[in-house]
């Protein structure tokens, strides 16, 4: 088969797939429209999140077999649409659980903390011991939605705490013995730390607005190492402001393009993610909780093991 690399990835990945007899080649820099012209000559592309796979992409691909999505999504792809033309659609969500989940804790520890202030006062030359009292984890309830690959590496890594963790999902009975599985209302009862772990679907795009917000009994943190669009960023911002949302840690923005790099591509931003910058109880990182130095090797690695199982 031929396959088409249409982003750089680690060189496992293309070295692999060469021993395996496969040809590959590389386009990193042609536009989507001058892809399409030359794709129907493939049986694969491997892709990140470069551009959207659409239905007029698709149609182009008249022999593709499969799409590999060195990531955990598939939302930049018309997944229903690939599937009934028969392409199979490959993942990693394997590859980078574990990044995501240590990420999630050093931003839930750091807000707790507040290592960021803290970390700047001192720069600043001020020693401000009681405006930079924490407070500690142990004892509190922590909320997760979503519990896959991503969920579940956050329970495991909350085990050494003497904490309560709960998760809400639709798929029923997924719960173990790193959480319980509850309904969402109890959930929002119940949870002093909220964490985000679903994927972009019509289901969880602007999920956390303020009826959602509202429906928690007590104010609560906000961690969202998911998917940007899953939150109302105005209507955190207004819980921001009367304290309902404590802090909040953002790996992830709505205003993020599909390439999670064209943030600030425009001369005009957003007077809420204004206030994001400012806070001093908010958190944000450019969408890096899943990319780390060894994630970047299992991403790679996963794929590989899935087009072997599927092709080989």
């Amino acid at each position: 088969m031929k396959i088409l690399h249409l982003d750089n990835n680690h060189s496992l990945l293309l070295n692999q797939l060469n021993d395996l007899g496969y040809t590959n080649h590389q386009d990193f820099k042609s536009s989507k429209e001058e892809i399409e012209t030359k794709i129907a000559a493939y049986d694969g592309i491997i892709i990140r999140s470069r551009f959207s796979i659409d239905k007029q992409f698709l149609d182009a691909a008249k022999n593709l077999k499969f799409i590999g999505r060195v990531g955990a999504g598939l939302e930049n792809i018309d997944s229903d649409y690939a599937k009934q033309k028969g392409v199979h659609l490959i993942s990693a969500p394997e590859g980078n659980r574990n990044a995501v989940g240590e990420h999630t804790l050093g931003m839930l520890l750091s807000l707790f903390n507040k290592l960021n202030k803290a970390d700047k006062d001192v720069r600043n030359g001020n020693w401000l011991r009681e405006a930079n009292r924490g407070i500690e984890l142990d004892g509190k309830t922590v909320g997760l939605i979503g519990y896959g690959n991503m969920g579940k590496a956050f329970a495991k890594k909350l085990k050494g705490f003497d904490v309560t963790v709960l998760c809400y999902d639709i798929k029923p009975s997924i719960g173990d013995e790193n959480a319980t599985q509850v309904s969402l209302a109890e959930l929002q009862h119940k949870a002093d730390v909220l964490s985000l772990h679903t994927p972009q679907t019509p289901l969880t795009v602007n999920m956390v607005n303020s009826d959602f917000i509202s429906n928690f009994k007590k104010p609560f943190w906000l961690i969202n190492t998911a998917r940007g669009k899953s939150v109302v960023t105005q209507d955190l911002v207004s819980a921001l402001k009367t304290g309902k949302i404590l802090g909040a840690g953002l790996d992830v923005l709505e205003y993020e393009k599909s390439s999670f790099e064209n943030l600030f591509a425009s001369n005009h931003m957003p007077e809420a993610f204004k206030y994001l910058i400012t806070a001093e109880n908010v958190l944000l990182t450019p969408h890096v909780a899943g990319w780390t130095v060894e994630s970047n090797i299992k991403l790679a690695q996963t794929i590989v093991d899935k087009i072997k199982a599927k092709f080989c």
